[in-house]
């Protein structure tokens, strides 16, 4: 059923794939895959400013006034609250006073009010108490933690370019592993594990372009989503990493294009731990220009569990690549 709208061809958003390898006859990437173009492109993430912001969880989810939010960053404890009025104030989780755990407070007509002795506080700096500047760009909620970063302060975080605002439907989910940040970055800067390690979501995955230099530094991939059984979404996808912290995959070509999967990867804990942790928060954002979506964008609801599910999925083994990765690193076995 092909005809014409806005005088363009109309085609299908979904392809029958014909055949196609076997998922042990499919083209082997592990020569492709080289150690040392993945630990480049990962030096050069590692290598650009990220002004010490860190991202912290989903706007959705911080969109109530009246209640805290708790998070750890670096071993330091961080406590979020909206006020009335639905500023987003961030600060030290520990009350200066004795130690109380603010995200366990209340918050009282826009005042976070301490449970164990009533420090109250607006947000500004009072008793020993100090804010952390805090971004909400409208999917996700950063703060800045000069301390913890080391880096340079930032007026505001690298937000990466999406859809624009009210043109797509996004989804954020939050998996904690047991690696650092730069693990969870070299999980995504190796796209050859694709259909390899995900048959289930990938397949026909080609690498057409490596990173050049710090000027082209876009791993660009043709791949197929598989939606169900032969039915995939063939799309061109350039991977980049604009901090060392977050990994953006941005569909170039093919439906949806503009469509963007954000990685970003949060330490938990600080140098004195136990191990480390760290703290996955992918946003995606989807979004097309069949006219048809404008229906997507009404279900977003009922998508948004959907969408989180299958980032789920994904990180069920992405996350075992990553702590591995970790393991191996941290007892001098990793190899190369």
């Amino acid at each position: 059923m092909n005809g014409r709208r806005g005088g363009a061809r109309w085609t299908p958003p979904l392809r029958r794939r014909r055949g196609g390898p076997a998922w042990a006859t499919q083209e082997p990437t592990w020569r492709q895959a080289r150690p040392a173009l993945i630990m480049d492109a990962l030096k050069r993430a590692s290598a650009r400013p990220s002004g010490n912001w860190f991202v912290v969880g989903a706007s959705r989810e911080m969109a109530a006034a009246g209640r805290t939010y708790g998070r750890t960053v670096g071993g330091v404890e961080v406590v979020l609250w909206r006020s009335d009025a639905g500023a987003l104030h961030a600060g030290q989780g520990v009350c200066p006073h004795l130690g109380a755990p603010l995200r366990d407070s209340r918050v009282v007509c826009g005042t976070l009010v301490c449970h164990w002795h009533g420090l109250a506080l607006n947000g500004s700096p009072f008793a020993g108490w100090q804010p952390f500047p805090v971004h909400d760009d409208g999917v996700l909620v950063w703060v800045r933690m000069d301390e913890v970063g080391g880096e340079e302060p930032a007026e505001r975080p690298v937000v990466p370019v999406r859809p624009a605002t009210g043109r797509g439907v996004d989804a954020v989910f939050t998996v904690v592993g047991r690696c650092e940040p730069q693990d969870v970055v070299a999980n995504r800067l190796d796209p050859w594990h694709g259909s390899w390690f995900h048959p289930y979501s990938f397949v026909d995955l080609a690498v057409v372009r490596e990173p050049q230099d710090d000027e082209d530094d876009a791993f660009v991939v043709d791949v197929s989503f598989r939606v169900a059984g032969r039915l995939v979404v063939p799309v061109r996808a350039e991977f980049t990493a604009p901090e060392p912290r977050t990994v953006v995959m941005r569909i170039t070509d093919g439906e949806g294009a503009s469509s963007v999967v954000e990685t970003h990867a949060t330490p938990l804990t600080g140098p004195d731990a136990d191990g480390p942790r760290t703290a996955v928060v992918e946003a995606v954002v989807a979004t097309s220009d069949r006219q048809g979506f404008a229906l997507a964008r009404t279900a977003a609801p009922v998508l948004r569990p959907l969408m989180r599910r299958a980032s789920a999925r994904l990180w069920r083994d992405d996350l075992a690549y990553a702590e591995r990765r970790w393991q191996l690193r941290s007892t001098g076995r990793f190899p190369g």
